[in-house]
């Protein structure tokens, strides 16, 4: 960060200020650096934010009011703009934010009576087009910026009722909503260091997961880095269904994908890699992709979560019968698997999972449309 630059385009430009709400202890340290601070400055503000919802400087009664004085001046703390709230009959909540242009991304707060678990996006769209998926039938605009990851954990806390036990709403951050987490990689680690902070989130590893589609170089160096819990989007027992299903599939076979699971869960004591399998009837749902699926994950660290399909407008498939369901279920048990099925949650305001679609401007089909008109008119 240049403090100097910013305090020179202020007056040109109010928004050219640093937005403190995505910055990293390791960012704030550089900041404060810049303005001849002493390091521990940015656990100061780390706290005030994201613990104590101080976003106005000359409220942070701790810094000098000089510090104070500056901070108005190079800096701000700006949350994503709230377009709409949702709120469903089982008590889930939907958040469409703002993402600048016409988009917008959507965020989801589930309620149980021993955690609340909040479902984030990282990207505005997704670019994998998975073909049960509401937001890759929106297409693909951006990366969105740590700001705008964090923002949603710190609106969601600062406006759901506290705990009985006096802790914020949210006690659990899942990566599942709109985009490819491990495709946005930079930003979603940053994200996560702010998560696990103590000075910020103080999130356990075990209470944060990233879900991927199989983008295997990243889960590498996401196991390195951070090592939380992972969820993959498996959805078939075999290369050929699942390149129909999941096209990065034909990039990253599941061979491939699964070796990678396996170097991820060896990286920490008891780890387990959650596989994520929708339930499309007559697709994938038979006892025969059961036993397939039995073999490929036997003897391994897996669990497998499956997930009722949650219809969406324009999708060719439908969601698996309530009996085959618990067959298929009850045929991994059998073979000796860990396995759950989702609880279908908020689908009223569509919320359930694979049905968050947002605002996207699909830039790279209109890229092509562009490319195509000008090629006819040449």
């Amino acid at each position: 960060m240049n403090v100097e630059t910013d305090k020179k385009n202020l007056q040109e430009n109010p928004e050219s200020r640093v937005n403190l709400l995505g910055q990293s202890e390791t960012a704030l340290k550089d900041f404060f650096a810049g303005l001849n601070e002493k390091p521990f400055r940015a656990r100061q503000i780390l706290q005030w934010i994201h613990q104590r919802n101080v976003d106005a400087f000359d409220e942070m009664t701790d810094l000098s009011k000089n510090l104070r004085e500056q901070l108005v001046q190079v800096a701000s703390v700006q949350l994503p703009k709230v377009i709409s709230e949702q709120k469903s009959a089982d008590g889930t909540v939907k958040w469409l934010f703002e993402s600048g242009a016409g988009q917008a991304v959507e965020t989801v707060f589930i309620p149980e009576p021993d955690r609340g678990t909040l479902c984030i996006s990282s990207q505005v769209g997704c670019a994998l087009d998975c073909a049960f998926c509401a937001t890759g039938a929106q297409g693909f605009n951006r990366n969105l910026n740590v700001d705008e990851i964090i923002g949603q954990v710190t609106h969601a806390n600062r406006n759901l009722p506290i705990r009985p036990n006096g802790k914020p709403a949210v006690t659990n951050v899942v990566f599942m909503g709109m985009g490819e987490p491990l495709a946005n990689f930079r930003n979603v680690l940053q994200a996560l260091e702010l998560l696990l902070s103590d000075f910020a989130y103080g999130l356990s590893r075990r209470r944060i997961t990233v879900s991927t589609s199989g983008v295997v170089p990243n889960i590498e160096k996401l196991g390195d880095q951070q090592n939380v819990s992972l969820a993959v989007s498996l959805h078939a027992p075999n290369d050929e269904l699942r390149d129909r299903l999941v096209p990065i599939n034909r990039m990253h076979p599941i061979s491939e994908l699964l070796a990678a699971c396996w170097r991820y869960a060896a990286k920490r004591a008891n780890r387990f890699i959650t596989f994520e399998y929708v339930m499309l009837r007559d697709v994938n749902d038979s006892l025969q992709h059961a036993d397939e699926l039995a073999e490929l994950l036997a003897g391994h660290p897996a669990k497998v979560n499956l997930i009722p399909f949650n219809p969406f407008q324009g999708n060719e498939f439908q969601r698996s019968r309530t009996a085959a369901i618990r067959d298929f279920q009850n045929r991994l048990r059998e073979r000796g698997l860990v396995a759950t099925t989702r609880k279908t949650r908020g689908d009223d305001i569509d919320a359930a999972c694979g049905q968050l679609a947002g605002k996207v401007r699909d830039r790279v089909r209109v890229r092509l449309s562009e490319k195509r008109r000008r090629t006819t008119t040449a």
